[in-house]
């Protein structure tokens, strides 16, 4: 079905891995596409709680976008919506999204896993935004994502110089909430994985919601957001099981599972 991308259920988990290493899994516009009808699979799937996006191979993530159709865009081509959109949809998906960063992720590649609600690398990565060597800037939602991750100057750092990041410094940027050996990278992603699998699917989509539309709007605004959130969440028969549990001292079998 896909020819760029490798995509694997299992347990709960969906994964999703990009499959071009010959290119350094650099992302042109097929492996776009076919990432975001992958994503449409899984967050359409009642089976799968969580989605892990990473790279086949051992040298790469992504490398960022395809140099070679990059080169031939033209200037009014950057107005479509394409890899910022796909980000976006990414970013919005009711599903929990794990990127396990294996190897280099730079340009569009740093920005895929910037649009995941979380990041683990293996320690000797690279990370970065190095689009101004190219005389472009960041166009898939790094410079805002990255800025509001780990601020304004830092961010303005990476993205004036172009400097490269490994899986430690981005783990004390909060970049990535953690930096492991490369062979413990799956483990550690299905581990958190598993960890929210376990928990109230609809609760998580209500929460990834209020965090993410909350995050830019002035605090009012943020914590009714959060109220109506809560009382949809105390209409569903997840609160009831999920309370009954506790009480029970038992796990939880939620309806929406």
């Amino acid at each position: 079905m896909f020819e760029n991308i490798l995509k694997q259920s299992e347990s709960g988990m969906g994964i999703i891995k990009i499959n071009r290493p010959e290119t350094r899994n650099a992302l042109n516009k097929k492996t776009l596409q076919e990432i975001e009808e992958a994503i449409e699979i899984f967050e359409n799937d009642e089976s799968i709680k969580v989605i892990i996006l990473t790279g086949e191979g051992e040298k790469s993530f992504a490398a960022g976008a395809d140099i070679k159709q990059l080169r031939d865009r033209k200037m009014l081509e950057a107005l479509v919506p394409g890899m910022q959109a796909t980000y976006k949809r990414i970013e919005d998906c009711g599903k929990a999204t794990i990127a396990a960063i294996n190897g280099f992720a730079l340009g569009g590649g740093f920005e895929l896993a910037l649009a995941c609600d979380i990041r683990v690398a293996a320690a000797e990565v690279k990370i970065g935004l190095p689009e101004l060597n190219l005389a472009i800037v960041p166009g898939a939602g790094g410079t805002q994502r990255l800025s509001r991750i780990v601020g304004k100057g830092k961010a303005m750092e990476m993205v004036l110089t172009g400097k490269l990041m490994d899986g430690k410094e981005a783990e004390q940027w909060g970049i990535v909430t953690k930096a492991v050996p490369k062979e413990q990278l799956l483990e550690e992603a299905n581990a958190l994985a598993n960890t929210i699998a376990a928990k109230g699917p609809v609760a998580v989509k209500l929460a990834k919601m209020t965090i993410n539309k909350g995050f830019d709007t002035d605090l009012d605004t943020a914590l009714m957001l959060e109220k109506f959130a809560q009382t949809i969440a105390f209409g569903t028969e997840d609160k009831n099981e999920g309370t009954q549990a506790f009480l029970d001292k038992r796990k939880p079998e939620f309806m929406s599972q």
